[in-house]
């Protein structure tokens, strides 16, 4: 199936997304915040620079984009029908990087936390919920 964008159309779009501070992350910090816990945000002295970290309970949590980050199963984790080998071998790099950081994190002794687009879209409160009781075990 063709784009239905054209190139500079898409090139405008992707331009767009952002790495950081984008909306699913900020909703995170934001409720973190408001239970109390303290975070560092984008460290990039620890490997992968984990979106939020919480030193005191040393847990480093990374908010994934479904699509960019490839959630396996999940409706927003499919990959392109265009340029599909392009797509495929630039997300599947990114999943590699993701593995060698969540266990070089590991390796220093903190609690990697994947937090997924997905799940802050379809239940944010029970997310949450989940997560704090993630980070406090």
């Amino acid at each position: 199936m063709p784009d239905v964008f054209t190139k500079e159309q898409r090139s405008k779009v992707m331009s767009h997304i952002r790495g950081k501070d984008n909306k699913p992350e900020t909703m995170v910090r934001r409720y973190l915040w408001h239970h109390g816990f303290r975070y560092r945000k984008n460290d990039k002295s620890l490997p992968g620079t984990p979106d939020i970290v919480i030193s005191k309970y040393r847990t480093a949590i990374f908010i994934n984009g479904c699509f960019w980050h490839h959630h396996y199963g999940c409706k927003y984790g499919r990959y392109p029908q265009s340029r599909t080998e392009y797509w495929v071998q630039h997300i599947n790099k990114n999943v590699e990087n993701d593995v060698k950081n969540y266990n070089l994190l590991q390796q220093l002794d903190y609690k990697v936390i994947v937090v997924w687009e997905c799940e802050i879209k379809e239940d944010f409160d029970h997310r949450m919920k989940l997560l704090i009781e993630e980070i406090i075990q």
